[in-house]
């Protein structure tokens, strides 16, 4: 059929179907060969995209499947090991991070909260990643912005815990993968212990036990509402927030972060609103505490060599293993002693040396041990390890048969001031002879492996340690040399609570260099004087002390009483007219009642007060 007819038989007034006819060369036409390209391209784009999605969560899977949970980095978990006086008073810490592990059932609730409602208030319920924290870190990188953190707890941990700190897409990536993993292999409790126990507070404060001690002197355990917002504030910028408590406008800045976490904590039901409102901004401490200086080291030297050999390990294997070494002494007595020797008698050329001693009679409980005016000048403990000529301060035992460990104590003529304090504790406790100790109790991640059990065995007949003992109340004196030519200089009390020997000696250059020999004392103030004024100001603190712990501790209707017959029962007498109150027995454990605390109690009606040690 020619053209010519096909026209003919169309109806007149139809144009010809479009992609149907060919041109008068018979190829389709540009429009048509255009959009069936166009179709062949977008579905061979789809296909390709389809494909890349697949490939993608094929190798998603595949990472996830291959990407092992890594081991925390050892200086991330490296913990310190800390001392505490008697009372539990910070001493100081060995170690090479302040930080120490705690269980998450020693950190309250409402510290958890508190860091929740401030780093990651899906915690409890998200998949362990933020998507949007993920590319807005993504982004950051590829443009070369400021650094984006991970916006979940669980990514915090794994960045900070687990990975290296660089920057990068597959750094990112990486720890997205862990995150994820970990969510899915740990429960949300052991994620957010492992958080609190790793993240940094600032004031070099690693962790939550070690920033509750550098900021507010107590632990974990005794957080405040308050106090655990404070800290969970802080988590956010420690560096700059660290310095809250001394910097008005950083403490300002911070109360105001201290508010919105306690708004959200009461939005979400973590507090009620009636302690929302009766929160009140706490108060920092100026600086962490655990300066080692001054006399606090020659205590830690002490007790970590003690508790070291409790447990059968090093002192390195101590100080990395994050124990809590509870000691025997007494730091509100240290104290008062480092500042009644601080103006000794002075010679030029004569460098003089006061050692000072206080010891529990019977139990062996070092309570006061100063071995010299500043460790850093003199790491020498002149307490523990000077050999100070004792002169007429044996005299007292020169007639006595002493069993061992007093016997072999006696034969030296230069003693230590603990082996002669520890030898007229045996005296005092009549003639039963306790070994010194200054570790009462260690703990380690809020279980005790080591109590001290002090034992006491007798040395002397009673007969014996009667008739040496001076007046209660009042210091026997002696040393060596006399008058101008003093060398040595001991003072010597004692009573059914406390021996207290103070021992005062001089050394002066020797004819090498870094060598020295002993000197006389010099005479100007007396050191007859001195060595009293220092003895007796002791003994009037701790009596002070003592009779103030009785009226802050005592019951108020119930007392104990004596207990069982035993080799440690303390020794008392109820002065005339006295009455006895109600007593129960055993009285209930307390910081004061464990071996190397003192336990007080009173009597109604006494003329004195009564001590058990």
């Amino acid at each position: 059929m020619s053209r010519t007819e096909t026209q003919k038989s169309r109806p007149r007034g139809t144009a010809p179907r479009a992609g149907k006819v060919a041109d008068h060369r018979g190829r389709t036409p540009l429009r048509t060969r255009l959009r069936r390209t166009r179709d062949r391209r977008l579905r061979r784009l789809c296909y390709a995209f389809l494909a890349l999605i697949a490939v993608l969560c094929a190798a998603a899977v595949v990472a996830y499947q291959l990407t092992p949970i890594p081991q925390p980095h050892p200086e991330t978990v490296a913990q310190s090991t800390v001392f505490l006086d008697a009372d539990g008073a910070y001493l100081g810490r060995r170690g090479p991070a302040d930080r120490q592990d705690v269980p998450l059932s020693e950190v309250p609730r409402h510290v958890q909260d508190a860091v929740i409602a401030a780093e990651n208030r899906s915690f409890r319920t998200d998949s362990g990643i933020s998507p949007r924290a993920i590319a807005r870190a993504a982004l950051a990188t590829l443009t070369g912005g400021d650094p984006q953190g991970g916006s979940t707890i669980t990514q915090q941990y794994v960045k900070n815990a687990l990975l290296t700190p660089e920057h990068s897409l597959s750094r990112k990536a990486r720890e997205a993968l862990i995150a994820i993993k970990l969510d899915r292999t740990r429960s949300k409790d052991e994620i957010l212990q492992g958080y609190l126990n790793t993240v940094y507070f600032g004031r070099g404060a690693a962790g939550i036990q070690s920033a509750a001690r550098n900021y507010f002197g107590v632990d974990a355990r005794n957080l405040t509402v308050a106090q655990g917002a404070a800290l969970a504030s802080i988590i956010n910028i420690p560096s700059y927030y660290e310095k809250a408590g001394s910097d008005p406008k950083v403490t300002a800045k911070l109360k105001h972060r201290w508010e919105w976490v306690l708004d959200a904590m009461a939005a979400s039901g973590s507090i009620t609103k009636q302690l929302r409102a009766q929160a009140r901004f706490p108060a920092f401490r100026f600086y962490p505490p655990g300066g080692t200086d001054g006399q606090r080291q020659y205590l830690i030297d002490v007790a970590a060599k003690e508790a070291a050999d409790r447990l059968g390990i090093t002192e390195d294997q101590l100080a990395s293993g994050g124990y809590s070494v509870r000691t025997t002494f007494d730091l509100a007595l240290q104290d008062t002693t480092a500042q009644l020797v601080q103006n000794p008698p002075t010679r030029k050329g004569v460098r003089v040396h006061t050692a000072v001693v206080g010891m529990v009679p019977g139990d062996g409980a070092v309570r006061l041990l100063y071995g010299g005016s500043d460790y850093a000048r003199q790491p020498f403990n002149d307490a523990v390890s000077g050999a100070v000529e004792a002169g007429t301060a044996l005299e007292p035992f020169s007639r006595m048969t002493a069993d061992e460990p007093l016997r072999a104590l006696l034969k030296s003529a230069a003693p230590t001031p603990v082996n002669l304090a520890s030898a007229y504790a045996t005296l005092a406790a009549d003639g039963r002879y306790a070994a010194p100790y200054t570790v009462a109790r260690i703990t380690r991640a809020g279980r005790t492996v080591y109590q001290a059990h002090p034992s006491a065995r007798r040395v002397l007949d009673h007969g014996q340690a009667g008739s040496a003992r001076p007046p209660t109340g009042e210091f026997t004196t002696g040393g060596a040399g006399g008058g101008t030519t003093r060398r040595t200089l001991w003072a010597t009390g004692y009573d059914g609570r406390l021996v207290l020997t103070v021992a005062l000696f001089a050394d002066r250059a020797g004819g090498r260099n870094g060598t020295t020999v002993p000197a006389q004392l010099p005479n100007q103030p007396s050191p007859a004087d001195f060595t009293q004024s220092v003895a007796g100001g002791i003994w009037g603190g701790q009596r002070r002390r003592i009779t103030s712990n009785v009226t802050r501790r005592a019951a108020p209707s119930r007392r104990p009483c004596r207990p069982p017959p035993s080799p440690h029962r303390p020794r008392f007498r109820i002065p005339a007219g006295g009455k006895r109150r109600p007593c129960a027995w055993p009285p209930s454990r307390s910081a004061g009642s464990e071996p190397g605390s003192g336990m007080y109690t009173s009597l109604r009606n006494a003329s004195t007060v009564l001590i058990f040690s």
